[in-house]
This record gives C-alpha cells, structure tokens and sequence, in this order.
C-alpha cells in the first residue's frame, strides 16, 4: 500500500473470511484482507506476514531476551528490516522501542515508539513526536463493553509501509 492523504482503517480479526485457524487478517473496509499473518509451528518463535496475493512480506522472529527481529520475505534471516525491543511490560502498560535497519545493515537513526495496552488492544504508534498509527476496539452505539476479537488499526497520512506498521501492531499483542 502506498501512501494515502487521508488515514486508512484496517480491521483487524481471526475471524475475517478466507483466513485458516490461527491466521490474524488485516482487512478494509470492503472487507478484503489486505495482510494476514501466520504463527509458523515450527519454529514457534517465527510469524509470517503475508499481503493479500499471499506473497511473503516480512518474517518476524521473537527471541527469548523479549527482542524481535523483522526479515525481508521469506528467507530465513537474511536481510533484516527492523529491530525491537520491550522497554516497559507492565501488566497495564506496554512500550517497544523499533529501530529501522538501514540498507548497511546498521540501525538508522529513524526511530518508532510503540506504547499501550495489550488487553485493551490498544497502542500508539510513535516516529518523533508525531503520530504514525492508532488500534482502538470496536464500540458500537448501546455496547457498555467492546468485543475485543476486532479491532481497528488507523494508519495516519505520511506512513509509507503500512506492512511495517501492521507488522509492530502483531509484535505488540504477541
């Protein structure tokens, strides 16, 4: 997806049509999924983040020191994106810090900051002090309590790799 100059809503559920079990979606607001994300069996560490043709777009791997690591495509470990670390896990209160791999292989100076609230499906997506991206549940009129099996992602004007920014929102609610 390329840049909008509006926001852009994805919704994001287990439960979209076309998704096999265990398969979190990313879908529009016509309903089609846009990114789908597999939990591999094998390695239980590895996430594959799929576009809607079912092309490999980025290979997440969580390591046991709470980091995560952000491969292009499919190949195992080869050309990193992103890198990201839990600096705050509170049981209310979540924060990642993600440094973007340049094309050196050296952490740039571009920076994101992801804060929130897990259970709430909650979190802000942070590049400066501006506002990349936002998840929110989904309240409807007369609900006192929201589902919390879909919610919305808003991607703000000026993000220009919506995979990336989808991709964080999966780490930060792993």
């Amino acid at each position: 997806m390329t840049s909008s100059p509006i926001p852009v809503d994805l919704f994001v559920s287990k439960k979209h049509p076309g998704l096999t079990g265990g398969d979190l979606g990313f879908a529009d607001a016509s309903g089609n999924v846009i990114f789908r994300v597999n939990r591999q069996s094998s390695p239980k560490n590895k996430r594959l983040f799929f576009d809607s043709t079912g092309n490999p777009l980025i290979s997440i791997y969580r390591y046991r020191n709470g980091s995560w690591q952000g491969f292009a495509g499919e190949d195992d470990q080869k050309q990193c994106i992103f890198r990201v670390q839990r600096t705050v896990n509170k049981l209310t209160r979540t924060e990642l810090e993600v440094f973007l791999v340049g094309e050196n292989g050296e952490d740039s100076a571009s920076k994101l900051k992801v804060k929130g609230c897990p259970f709430q499906k909650s979190c802000t997506i942070y590049r400066g002090n501006g506002i990349v991206a936002q998840t929110s549940l989904m309240y409807k009129l007369r609900q006192l309590y929201a589902k919390r099996n879909k919610f919305r992602l808003t991607i703000f004007p000026g993000s220009d790799d919506h995979a990336l920014v989808a991709a964080l929102v999966v780490i930060f609610l792993d």
